[in-house]
Parts: structure tokens; C-alpha cells; sequence
């Protein structure tokens, strides 16, 4: 959701308890009762359809049955209600939209409804990712802007907040100001921690889990917002990217946001073999061969060049370890979240590479835990090093609320190279679209602004806007804050639908427009200034105090068993195996 100034918007009211003599406003219990029956009844059919799996049955029946409850509704429709949160009566969402867009209350102020079912959502002190994806399309049914909800959140999360008395007031109109606050907050206690400074999350790793070295959630904003937005970043390297927040300056999703810092010495130790394997390509010409070569499949290790296998030692290794590092910190983060250290809110997750992997685990192991749902709102996977057929991705459905995305490059030749030791049937995610069967599921084809792996990072501000994610207003496609004044005269537009040279693809693998597979641009090799240079650090056991790293770790990586090679690069035995350690690796 965009969260940009909404200083020039018409604030909406809050729905608090009102004290007497104060403005009434009013709420969906004061719409006729024929309105009422509507505002359920097409919340109980776009429950249906939003989430039809049968684990997902017992939610939106129970939800549908305190709607109705609290709209003071006879309990004679509470029948015809949960069928329709069964799935029958679709046809008659329209209808009942029309109906309820018809009324004069909301022809007066529109978002009655949205306030209404936040303030319903809120009331037993925690924001279930579905009751957010409901609201949302409930929101855009009615004609309403998405910006609205953002605000409409910010200024509920507000009414948390303690307001100095009037001096003037009398001590029973006090007492009863701070009774309805406190029945107010007991409606929004959502796991907190603060609202001042400091991160919500507040994790931070001590001492080791497992193998994993460093695990800690680094703020992006100082914002505080009703949904949390978790970004992921995929490798470390010098310059500009070397930072877990780098990639991620242009986020705007949500007014509070989190990058999580995870293995930084072999993620720099990859970005850096990434980079020499780049700069010791020859030229434009052999890289271009490489291209259309990774175009036709994922190919034998004897068709690629020799020049290009004779420096394969450089990337195998870190890449190797990061693999299964990544897949480590997936379970790690899905028990982090299981355990709402974030508060009872919802979670988007966006990672590129193997950020995206991160997030592919930490769906798997989410998945096989009774209270995975409600938990994720969105995810984005970006140029995923994981495995692309649809049956891994089916458990995602029952952990996912929202929108499931898989951002790919056909021409990604270096991802297809790091993933030429496996089996030629591997589908990977990165390189193609997934074709699971679910409308929530969006493949896009970002071949036209990702000219290779490397450039998930570069580009990653046009990228988020090609996925329907939002970007912070006066950034150019460069990364670089713009001029007060410099701006276009249009903004772009922030949506889910790519520009006309992009392709997206839906769940039946049928795409549109033109596509651009270009590689990555080589660059010569550059000697880097010591001073700016980045020094790997890891956490400390007891003290989590930052100390130099090995610059080469001595961890060999996981070898795989299952016939596909030296290398365990996505093996789809060991993908499909989330808790413990592949039986398949030495």
C-alpha cells in the first residue's frame, strides 16, 4: 500500500467509542437492515473467494458469523450467511455491492464500511493477514482508494496513543474520556512493544541457532503502521550494494518496514565471486552466446564455454554455502514469525535471489505448523533460486493470504549457469513462471528491466513498481532521490500491471507482450578502494558483538547425494525436504 504525505487527504474519522455530547459518526450498525444483510453477505461470498481452500473454511465461517453479530443482524441469516462463506451465491456479489454503493450513508462518507470492518477485524486485539486481504478488496469493491485504508490505519494506530486532559473538564466526563480509551486500546492491542523509538520487532540473535551466525531485523523506517513489510536482501557486494539496506531505499509498502541482516560474511564473499565472474568474462559477444544458450533450458555442463567452466571454482563454493544457509535462515525466520515477535499483524515478504530463497523455506516450513495462517499478507520472490514446479509451491496457499509472486528473467544466464550441475528437468522459479493453479498466484516476466542476475539489486526500484509494490514518490529508475522540482509531471503509476514491453503471466503459463533477454553487462576489473570496502562481521556467541570475519570461510559446502552432481544447487529432493538437514548431504 502506498504510504505517501497524506497531509492534502480528508482524514478519515476514527470509529471510537463516542462519550456523550461528543459528534456522532457512524458505523455499519446504522445502515438499514437490507443494507446490513448486503454488507455481510458480500463479505461471506469475497471470503469464498479469496480463500476457497477447505482449511481456510473454518475462518471465514466463524468470520462471517461475528459480522453478523455485530452488524445486531437476526440470527434467522446466520444459514443463508454461511453459505455464502461457503462459496454458494457468488453470483450475487455484485448485486449486493451496488446495493450498499447506492446508500445514502456512504454516498456521504464512503469509507463507513472499511472503518467499520477495520474497527470489527481490530476488536479482539490482533489483525489477521486475512481480515487485511478482505479489507482490502472490500475497500476496492466500493470504489474506495487503497491510500485510504493506509491512512485510515495510521490514524487508528494514533488512537493508541495517551491525550492530555483538558483542564477544564470535569472529573466524570475525564473518567469517562479514559474508560472509552481504554476500551478503545483493548480493541487494538496488536503485540507492540512501542510506539516510540526503537525497532517493534526487536529480535536480534544472541548466540548461535543451528549454523546459522548472524540473524537480525534492521529498521528501514521509523514509522509505525497495522502491517509490517520484511525485505530480503540476496547478496552483499562493494560500492553502493554493501549494505542489507541498499537495495531497498525506494520501498514505500508500508510506513514500517524491516530488512533482515543474515550471514553477511559469505553473502559478501558471494557478491564478490558474482562480480569476478562478471568481470572476467571477455567480452559482449561470448556473454550474448551465453543468453540464448540458457533461453532454449537449463542445459549440460559440456555446452557451456570452456572459459566460462574454467572459472566455475570461483562462484561454486560460496554459492554452494549460501544455498544452504539460506534455506537455514527460511526456518529460522518462519519460527520468528510463528512466534509473533513482529506482534499480531500482517507480514509482506519481498526478497530477490537468495532473499527470495530465504522466503521459499521460510513458507515451507510455515506450512507444516497448525497456526501458519493469518500471519503473511503478501510475498515477492525475485529471481528465486528454488524449484519452480507447482507442487512445491502448492503448501504456500495455505500460509499466504494475499498476492504470491514470482518475479523471473528467461535470459538470467548466470542463474542458469550456477544451476548447471542439476538435472536438466529442474524448472527454476527465477528463470520461469510457476504454474500453480491459484488467481493468487502472479507470475511477471522482468526481462525488460533485468538484463541479468546482478540487476535484481540495481533495478530493484523499478522492479517493485513492474510487481505492484510502491515506491517512495521522487525516485528515478537510477535509484537516486530527485530535486524538489525535477520530478515528471505524471508520476507513474503505481500498480501490478507491467508496461507494455513487460510480460506477465498467469497461472496457466500464457503470455503477453514482447520479451527483451539480455544479459549481464560485463565491466572491467576494478581495484577497490580499501577504505570502502565493506568488513564482513559475524555476532559474537554471548555478547553479539561485531568481530572481523575469515575472509574466506573454511565451511565446505553440502554435497548432495541425489545423483544430480558435486554441487546441491536447488536438487528438488533436498528443496522438498524443510526440517532437518538433507538426508542427502554429507
Amino acid at each position: 500500500m502506498a504510504t505517501g504525505d497524506g497531509s492534502s487527504q480528508r482524514l478519515p474519522q476514527v470509529v471510537e467509542p463516542g462519550v456523550e455530547g461528543e459528534p456522532h459518526l457512524p458505523t455499519g450498525r446504522e445502515l438499514t437492515e437490507t443494507n446490513r444483510f448486503a454488507y455481510a453477505a458480500l463479505c461471506g461470498i469475497s471470503l469464498s473467494q479469496l480463500f476457497p481452500e477447505p482449511e481456510q473454511r473454518s475462518f471465514c465461517t466463524d468470520f462471517v458469523a461475528g459480522l453478523v453479530k455485530w452488524l445486531d443482524l437476526s440470527e434467522a441469516v446466520l444459514p443463508t450467511m454461511t453459505a455464502f462463506a461457503s462459496g454458494l451465491g457468488g453470483e450475487g456479489a455484485d448485486t449486493f455491492a451496488q446495493i450498499l454503493l447506492k446508500d445514502p450513508i456512504l454516498k456521504d462518507d464512503p469509507l463507513v464500511i472499511t472503518q467499520d470492518l477495520l474497527s470489527f477485524s481490530l476488536k479482539d486485539g490482533r489483525y489477521d493477514a486475512r481480515a487485511r486481504v478482505l479489507i482490502c478488496h472490500m475497500t476496492s469493491l466500493l470504489q474506495v482508494p487503497l491510500e485510504e485504508l493506509d491512512l485510515l490505519e495510521e490514524t487508528f494506530l494514533e488512537s493508541l496513543k495517551e491525550t492530555k486532559e483538558e483542564e477544564s473538564e470535569t472529573a466524570e466526563a475525564s473518567r469517562k474520556k479514559k474508560e472509552n480509551r481504554r476500551k478503545w486500546k483493548r480493541y487494538l492491542l496488536i503485540g507492540l512493544a512501542t510506539l516510540g523509538g526503537g525497532t517493534v520487532i526487536g529480535y536480534k540473535m544472541k548466540k548461535r541457532v543451528g549454523a546459522i551466525e548472524e540473524f537480525t531485523f534492521l529498521p528501514l523506517t521509523e514509522g509505525r503502521q497495522l502491517h509490517i513489510t520484511i525485505a530480503i536482501t540476496g547478496w552483499l557486494a562493494s560500492g553502493k550494494y554493501r549494505t542489507f539496506s541498499a537495495p531497498w531505499a525506494a520501498l514505500a509498502h508500508s510506513r514500517e518496514q524491516y530488512c533482515l541482516a543474515w550471514e553477511a560474511t559469505y553473502l559478501m564473499e558471494l557478491g564478490n565471486a558474482l562480480e569476478t565472474i562478471l568481470s572476467g568474462l571477455a567480452n559482449m559477444v561470448a556473454q550474448e552466446a551465453l543468453k540464448y544458450t540458457v533461453l532454449s533450458g537449463l542445459v549440460a555442463a559440456l555446452t557451456w564455454p570452456a572459459s566460462l567452466l574454467s572459472v566455475a571454482s570461483v562462484i561454486d563454493n560460496p554459492w554452494g554455502v549460501c544455498l544452504h544457509r539460506s534455506a537455514e535462515v527460511g526456518k529460522h525466520l518462519a519460527h520468528i514469525l510463528l512466534s509473533r515477535q513482529q506482534g499480531q499483524r500482517p507480514v509482506t515478504l519481498i526478497g530477490f535471489s537468495l532473499g527470495a530463497r530465504v522466503i521459499y523455506f521460510c513458507l515451507q516450513e510455515m506450512a507444516q505448523e497448525k497456526d501458519c495462517q493469518g500471519i503473511i499478507e503478501d510475498v515477492v520472490l525475485l529471481g528465486a533460486p528454488v524449484e519452480g514446479e507447482a507442487k512445491h509451491w502448492e503448501p504456500f496457499r495455505k500460509v499466504v493470504s494475499g498476492r504470491i509472486v514470482n518475479g523471473y528473467c528467461s535470459g538470467d544466464w548466470l542463474l542458469g549457469f550456477v544451476y548447471r550441475t542439476s538435472s536438466v528437468k529442474l524448472r527454476v522459479a527465477g528463470l520461469q513462471p510457476v504454474l500453480l493453479q491459484d488467481k493468487r498466484v502472479e507470475n511477471v516476466d522482468l526481462s525488460s528491466m533485468v538484463s541479468g542476475h546482478l540487476d535484481y539489486a540495481k533495478q530493484m526500484d523499478v522492479i517493485l513498481k513492474a510487481v505492484g509494490i510502491h515506491t517512495k514518490p521522487g525516485w528515478d529508475e537510477k535509484g537516486l532521490l530527485l530535486a524538489p522540482g525535477s520530478l515528471p509531471q505524471e508520476e507513474p503509476r503505481q500498480a501490478a500491471a507491467p508496461s507494455s514491453s513487460d510480460k506477465t503471466t498467469n497461472q496457466d503459463g500464457q503470455t503477453q507482450g514482447p520479451t527483451s533477454p539480455l544479459g549481464d553487462t560485463p565491466s572491467a576489473a576494478t581495484s577497490l578502494d580499501p577504505s570502502q570496502a565493506q568488513v564482513p562481521v559475524r555476532l559474537d556467541q554471548s555478547e553479539g558483538a561485531s568481530l572481523p570475519a575469515a575472509a574466506s570461510p573454511a565451511e565446505s559446502p553440502p554435497v548432495c547425494s541425489h545423483g544430480v552432481g558435486p554441487n546441491p544447487l536447488g536438487c528438488p529432493d533436498c528443496t522438498s525436504e524443510t526440517q532437518g538437514s538433507c538426508p542427502g548431504l554429507d
